[in-house]
Parts: structure tokens; sequence; C-alpha cells
């Protein structure tokens, strides 16, 4: 058996043809969830200015690949009547596409680690008090399973008053007002994931399925051509989602493209 590259690209191209419609049926999947990650990166799609999308559950995972980092984007992977909730960074383009959404809490965690060290008292006072709210909240999660739901939702409410304090009112000191502004900004996405027990305080699922692209990208530069983009992204959807079932992908590839026998002469 002989195999040159153009010949295995042309190959890959083709499989993907035959899955797409599986690819298709994903998206719908992914409209309907409850909780969705999102993150994206740069790609190379023979050259830069392309950027890698990933949209991500606990089920499924969703790659695309386009020429832009725009809202666009997102608003037509999710869909305008997309009723869960988004899962995902402090990035200007995800604040309006749904009403409910969450904010990665290690990204505000690591913004409060940032100012304090640019900060003259190393944070000491409004920065700590700041970072002591987060991690109540992140205390709070952890015991959420198993809490008294009154008492918990007491504790919910004492939280919301406090920040409420803390980010309603202008602070003088640069790092602490960049803070404030930051979170005040989210604030109402600062505590869904303590309202709704299916919702993480992290994108961290995003971010650990966008690392195995990242690291393809580092070893083969992305993609060539725009066909090769599209049947990379079809399948490696697939593979992904197949991992995530603790199934096989190979075995997934052979029931939907299957061998074609030999004609005789």
């Amino acid at each position: 058996l002989k195999l040159t590259p153009g010949g295995l690209a042309l190959l890959l191209q083709r499989v993907a043809r035959k899955v797409q419609p599986d690819y298709e049926q994903m998206a719908v999947q992914l409209r309907q969830s409850a909780v969705v990650h999102a993150d994206e990166t740069s790609w190379w799609v023979g050259g830069p200015g392309w950027w890698l999308w990933v949209f991500t559950t606990p089920k499924l995972t969703f790659y695309v690949v386009v020429q832009s980092r725009g809202a666009a984007v997102a608003l037509e992977v999710m869909g305008k009547d997309f009723a869960g909730v988004l899962v995902s960074d402090c990035l200007a383009i995800y604040d309006d596409l749904n009403p409910l959404q969450q904010k990665c809490y290690s990204h505000h965690l690591k913004a409060v680690s940032e100012a304090c060290q640019a900060h003259p008292q190393q944070g000491e006072g409004y920065l700590l008090q700041v970072q002591a709210l987060l991690r109540t909240g992140l205390w709070l999660k952890a015991l959420q399973a198993e809490a008294e739901p009154k008492r918990f939702a007491l504790c919910l409410a004492n939280l919301r008053s406090r920040a409420q304090l803390l980010l309603d009112s202008p602070r003088a000191q640069p790092q602490e007002e960049k803070l404030r502004l930051r979170l005040w900004k989210q604030r109402d996405h600062l505590f869904t994931f303590l309202e709704r027990p299916e919702v993480p305080a992290t994108n961290n699922l995003a971010e650990r399925q966008l690392r195995p692209a990242v690291i393809a990208r580092k070893i083969s530069c992305g993609n060539k051509t725009p066909k090769g983009t599209q049947a990379w992204q079809v399948l490696t959807s697939l593979a992904a989602t197949c991992r995530q079932k603790a199934g096989s992908f190979i075995h997934f590839i052979a029931g939907r493209v299957p061998l074609q026998p030999a004609r005789g002469p």
C-alpha cells in the first residue's frame, strides 16, 4: 500500500465529508445544552490571521476555524436563542451573546494577583478583600451539594451584599479601580455558578479541550488550505467527542465509512 502526502490529505477530506452530518448534528446538540464552555486561540491556515474556536460540554467538543475573533462567530455557533449558561473568560465579545453567563474565576483570581503585585502595599486592604470574596464563593461551591438550601441561600445573599459594597464605589488607587471596574462590569455573572449547581466556577474545560489543538499547532503550524481546515475541524471535533464519551474514534469512523468490496473483472 503506497501513500503520498497529497493522497492522504485528499483521503482525510473525503472521510470528513462523509461524517459532516454528524458534525452538524453536534452543533444542534450544543445549542440545546444547559452549559457550554467557549474559548479561542490563534490559528494558522497557510499563514496567520485565523482563529480556532472551541465550544464544549462534558459530553461533546465542537471546533471551528475561521478568520475572525468576533462575536458573530460565537453567535452563529450558539444560535440567537441559546437558553443555557455560557462559561467564558472576560473577552468583551462574549458579553452580550446571551443573558446567562459565568466568567472564569481562575481569570478573576489571576487579575487580583497581578493587581496585588503592582500595588504599593501588595494589595493589603481592598484587593485582599476582593480576593477573599472570590475565594469565599469557591468555598461555598464546594459545600453546595451537601448544604441545607435555606442556609446556602442566606450565605449567597450575604456574598452578594458584600460584593455590592466592594464594587459599587470607585477607588482612588489605580490597581484597585482597574480590578473594581473589571468585576463591576461582570457583576451580573459573578455568582451564576452558585445559583445553578451544574455550572462550574471556571472555564477550565474549554482550556483543556484547546490544549491538544495548541500542541498540534506548535508541531504542524496548523493547516495549509481551507479544505484541509474544514476536514481538520470536523474530524478533530468527532475525535475529541469520542474521547469524552470513552468511545473509539476508529470504530466510529469505520461505521460511517465502510470499506467497499473490490469489483470483479
